[in-house]
């Protein structure tokens, strides 16, 4: 029995004892050891990208690096209790979430009822709630905050005599301009004749002293 263990051990120190055997030994030590490395490494940065803690992805390669032995049971156990989503998975997630709320706040709903109404209504067909009116002078629609139309300028906040309608049993105000009065025109002066004149100046009446001082110097007129 002896002699059957000594020969099962020496062709067993044989085998290992050879070159070949030895060189395979040593490569696959080698490959152990550099898978070792490269799950520290992976661990480190697979927890960088799932994290924003400094100091976790350290502890994750360490903890591999510690387990040397097991160390496919700790690249096991970190894949366990590592976060389920990365970083850049969760701002992605967020964006697609920011962008389905833009679109559904762009979608416009009555405010009275919430039923979904087109921008080109006036009036919900729903709950009859005014949505919109209409610029008076172009005739295009506005919003009911607005203060001034956006495609013709005017200001809905300067109220003008001219284009303002009444309300119905409400009689407009009437402007009126100021009556200037009529001066009275002056009486058109009557001709003198030219034999009065000749005669007023010869009896002495200062020339210009009118129709009344001609009539006293004509002896005709105090007859």
């Amino acid at each position: 029995m002896d002699e059957i263990l000594t020969t099962i051990g020496d062709a067993i120190g044989s085998i290992f004892g050879n070159p070949v055997v030895q060189l395979g030994f040593q490569i696959a030590l080698a490959y152990l050891v550099l898978l070792w490395l490269a799950a520290a490494y992976w661990a480190f940065r697979d927890m960088q990208l799932r994290t924003e803690n400094p100091i976790a992805p350290y502890f994750a390669a360490a903890g591999i690096i510690i387990s040397l032995p097991l160390f496919p049971l700790a690249v096991f156990a970190y894949r366990i209790v590592r976060p389920q989503e990365k970083i850049g998975e969760i701002y992605e997630r967020n964006l697609a979430e920011e962008a389905m709320l833009a679109e559904i706040e762009a979608i416009r709903h009555c405010p009275s009822c919430d039923r979904r109404v087109e921008a080109e209504w006036i009036i919900c067909p729903t709950c009859r709630t005014r949505l919109n009116r209409v610029c008076p002078n172009c005739t295009k629609l506005v919003g009911l905050d607005w203060s001034l139309c956006a495609w013709c300028g005017k200001d809905f906040e300067r109220h003008e005599l001219v284009g303002i309608q009444a309300p119905a049993g409400v009689q407009a105000p009437i402007v009126r301009a100021p009556v200037r009065e009529a001066l009275p025109e002056p009486a058109p002066r009557r001709a003198v004749p030219a034999s009065i004149r000749t005669s007023a100046r010869g009896a002495g009446a200062p020339t210009g002293a009118g129709p009344a001082a001609a009539r006293s110097a004509d002896p005709l007129a105090e007859s």
